[in-house]
């Protein structure tokens, strides 16, 4: 059975960090491409970043390019985001799920917990 199951998040002022971790466990990790999305109170999917398998590509929204980094330890099968310069907007339930173009696309929702993210002063 696939599990991710998030953790990190919780309450930070505007300009602070969090380090948020997915640790996965069901299927082969070290295979998979691997993506954090997010979803804002009233809104949808927003996609945020994505790091290959092997971890040597990593690509991010425009709305935290700069500010977050994508990582992965293929070792301990654990995805990590860390969050920078944190902004109001990024106030958000952070999800990660394996890489497919539908979950980039905010077409399937991350059937995981998620790890909520609250940015406010």
């Amino acid at each position: 059975e696939v599990q991710l199951v998030e953790s990190g998040g919780g309450l930070v002022q505007p300009g602070g960090s969090l380090s948020l971790s997915c640790a996965a466990s069901g299927f082969p990790f070290s295979t998979y491409a691997m993506t954090w999305v997010r979803q804002a109170p009233g809104k949808g999917l927003e996609w945020v970043s994505t790091i290959a398998a092997a971890g040597a590509s990593t690509t991010y929204a425009d709305s935290v390019k700069g500010r977050f980094t994508i990582s992965r330890d293929n070792a301990k099968n654990t995805l990590y985001l860390q969050l920078n310069s944190l902004k109001t907007e990024d106030t958000a339930m952070y999800y990660c799920a394996k890489y497919s173009p539908s979950v980039v696309r905010g077409l399937i929702r991350p059937t995981s917990q998620g790890t909520q993210v609250t940015v406010s002063s």
